[in-house]
């Protein structure tokens, strides 16, 4: 498949991020929706296209997006187009509703993950495939990694963009870029969806929640504490993908653009060239979960390039 090119009107990696997020719409998706039980008595809303197929793509979103966003039904779209079934799942918290407790998602939650891609192994699927994006793709990494020789047998492919595989330095970089545009954007729903949840249930303290300005401060408050972890780089490091892809099994794809204003140099490793199943690129262009393309489809390249390996290996 040919290498990306962005389009003249997305000069910067930073256009190349904000208008696909802002300004793209992606019509004529009728997602049917199933609520299922977690083992811990929470519940997670996934999102379905129905074909009538054996054959399926599991969607993972990003950081505080959900299955409406238009890079999910863009992918959505095209895989449905092409007779796959798609399921995309919303993380607890993330799908309109809050979630019953104390927890809600993090980069690491593959616990979830797995119950996903249980549930969809009990409708009788033979072949289950994931595509992540960002937070979404640390997830499928990791769990795949974790899984290794115990994968589910129908569990067959990845692919997986813009992933912080390092996520410390990538939290840094992310409050650094754009002079901290980014980070105050994820950190004012974040902080919205803390405020609500404490007026639910008790257990959250958010005396310090004006405090916090960047990420890193906000997970070692929160995500770290809510979630089990010691703090915000034990979260990081306990969860972050780079340190289980050398125990994937399974045919996988990381698309990072070298220009993600989102990723650190730890998210560009080099050492796959022996890994039996692991495939990286990393196209000079693209932005974060960007990869937009101007056509009479409109089909994204990253949309494209996503159906390519899972229907080929390739």
């Amino acid at each position: 498949m040919q290498a990306y090119r962005a389009p003249a009107l997305l000069f910067s990696s930073h256009i190349e991020t904000i208008y696909p997020a802002l300004l793209r719409t992606v019509d004529g998706i009728i997602y049917q929706r199933e609520r299922i039980s977690t083992p811990d008595n929470d519940f997670l809303d996934l999102d379905w296209l129905n074909n009538h197929s054996q054959k399926l793509v599991i969607l993972s979103h990003g950081l505080e997006g959900n299955s409406h966003r238009a890079y999910m039904k863009g992918m959505a779209r095209l895989f449905f187009k092409h007779s796959f079934d798609v399921l995309a799942w919303n993380y607890r918290g993330c799908s309109g509703e809050m979630n019953r407790q104390l927890r809600f998602y993090h980069s690491g939650a593959t616990d979830d993950l797995n119950t996903v891609i249980q549930h969809a192994i009990s409708k009788g699927y033979t072949e289950i495939n994931l595509v992540g994006f960002s937070l979404g793709g640390n997830l499928a990494l990791k769990y795949l990694g974790e899984q290794g020789d115990n994968l589910p047998a129908p569990v067959k492919r990845a692919v997986v963009f813009s992933v912080p595989l390092h996520l410390h330095s990538s939290s840094e970089k992310i409050a650094s870029s754009a002079f901290g545009i980014y980070a105050r954007r994820f950190l004012k729903t974040l902080k919205q969806k803390v405020a609500l949840k404490a007026t639910l249930m008790p257990g959250i303290d958010t005396q310090s929640l004006h405090r916090i300005h960047n990420l890193l401060d906000f997970d070692d408050a929160y995500t770290a504490r809510l979630h089990g972890f010691e703090g915000a780089i034990d979260y990081y490091e306990r969860c972050s993908s780079l340190y289980f892809l050398d125990k994937i099994k399974r045919p996988a794809l990381l698309v990072n653009a070298a220009n993600d204003p989102f990723l650190s140099s730890g998210c560009y490793p080099q050492n796959f060239a022996q890994h039996r199943y692991l495939k990286a690129e990393y196209p000079v262009r693209g932005g974060h979960v960007g990869f937009a393309q101007f056509n009479k489809n409109r089909v994204y390249w990253s949309e494209l390039r996503a159906l390519q390996f899972i229907q080929t290996g390739t």
